[in-house]
């Protein structure tokens, strides 16, 4: 059998379709025509096997998989380790190319594999950063871990405002500043009932309450007004022994746990990212706190890889997209073909930076929204333009290593800076 001459660019390409428990591997050999096709198990042994297999081609090897929530990451992080080109494959894309290559909508895994393969060999392909290889695993359990307890405690702050308060205590809901404070929670978990406080007198509840609503301005005067709301409460008269305020009381322990454990992320957060460069720069910018920035290190790994800030917002899905057909032409819109979360925390510090003192984003949310500033449609194109400026500026900062700057120009010498000239920081 003749030997097969390899040309310095030739490359092993494997496509591997990602599941729960086993794996389908397709490897494509330069100058074979027949493609070898195995299935792995998701362990360790099996990693090992297909790691031997490929390193007996003696040729580098790029393997493309489409990301299947976290199961991909063990496989990967062995494959990657030993030297391999990691590839990632769009889920939309694959979806599409499938339908387009074999002209209908069935799926299954080895044909996935085939799909994969092919766009391997056509190059629609991303980057691909394994966390822990990038030194952001950590930085990823802090962030995800937060969002996982920030939503339980607001789903279960709603279940209290919505249920607990109407039936016990109806009128408290007005006593409720922030969702962020645990002296209102506290306060429930003491006083569960009104009834509980117009059984005493108002001295005894004011030397009761007074360590448990916290450090307040005008304490007494708030202590006072929760006393006499208690007086003509139309919450229902339910014991205090009840089981029914046993499980109120259930809620509102849960609901303080939830908040020592978000409280107990965020200082670990700024503990580890503190000293930092690229964390010290985005604090810098209106509307990002440590979360923010958190959850921008977590989702985006290292910002320097997105060589234009295009490819970012691509990545963020804050890419316009636009449907065209012949004479038709449809409104140009996000695409939200992107990191979900990402997007979500930039539309967020958007928000904020707009309510801050004057910075390049609120002057370019004013002159957004000044034709019609009532409009909410305006105003929410305006929050997406500024989401996309601060996904600009964030890839200017990290990329040049240079703090925030509201205005490039400056201020006027009269105070302002003129339309004409407000350059968008970053863009």
């Amino acid at each position: 059998m003749a030997k097969v001459e390899h040309t310095s660019d030739a490359r092993v390409l494997v496509g591997i379709d990602i599941s729960k428990h086993r794996h389908e591997v397709l490897i494509a050999v330069p100058g074979k025509t027949r493609r070898r096709r195995m299935t792995i198990t998701n362990s360790t042994d099996d990693f090992m096997r297909l790691i031997a297999i490929l390193r007996q081609y003696g040729l580098p090897v790029r393997i493309g998989f489409e990301a299947t929530g976290n199961y991909h990451r063990v496989l990967m992080y062995h494959l990657g380790v030993a030297g391999f080109d990691l590839k990632l494959v769009s889920s939309v894309a694959l979806a599409r190319t499938r339908e387009a290559l074999h002209n209908s909508w069935d799926k299954n895994d080895p044909k996935d594999a085939q799909v994969i393969l092919h766009m391997l060999q056509i190059g629609a392909v991303q980057i691909f950063q394994d966390p822990m290889v990038a030194g952001t695993n950590d930085i990823q359990g802090l962030s995800k871990t937060h969002d996982a307890v920030s939503r339980s405690k607001t789903e279960l702050w709603h279940r209290i405002l919505t249920h607990y308060l109407p039936l016990y205590f109806p009128e408290a809901d007005r006593f409720h500043r922030s969702s962020r404070t645990d002296w209102f929670l506290a306060f429930l978990e003491m006083f569960p009932s009104p009834h509980m406080i117009s059984a005493m007198t108002k001295e005894e509840f004011t030397t009761a309450a007074w360590e448990v609503v916290g450090r307040k301005v005008e304490k007494s005067l708030l202590l006072s007004d929760i006393y006499e709301t208690a007086k003509v409460s139309a919450g229902l008269p339910v014991s205090p022994d009840s089981d029914a305020i046993r499980m109120f009381r259930m809620m509102l322990a849960e609901g303080r746990s939830l908040i020592r454990q978000r409280n107990a992320i965020e200082d670990r957060a700024v503990e580890l990212l503190g000293d930092r460069p690229d964390y010290q720069l985005l604090r810098k910018i209106p509307g990002i706190g440590p979360i923010n920035a958190l959850t921008i290190l977590a989702e985006t790994g290292d910002l320097r890889r997105f060589h234009h800030h295009r490819q970012f917002l691509k990545f963020c899905g804050m890419d316009l997209a636009t449907v065209q057909s012949g004479m038709f032409r449809g409104r140009s819109k996000i695409s939200k073909y992107g990191n979900a979360r990402l997007r979500r925390t930039l539309w967020i510090a958007g928000q904020t930076a707009v309510l801050k003192k004057a910075n390049s984003f609120r002057d370019k949310f004013e002159r957004y929204i000044a034709q019609d500033r009532h409009n909410p449609d305006l105003r929410r194109k305006a929050y997406t333009a500024i989401a996309a400026k601060m996904a600009r500026t964030i890839h200017a900062m990290i990329k040049s290593g240079e703090p925030y700057r509201p205005f490039f120009e400056g201020t006027s010498p009269g105070g302002r800076t003129p339309l004409c000239r407000a350059v968008e920081a970053g863009s």
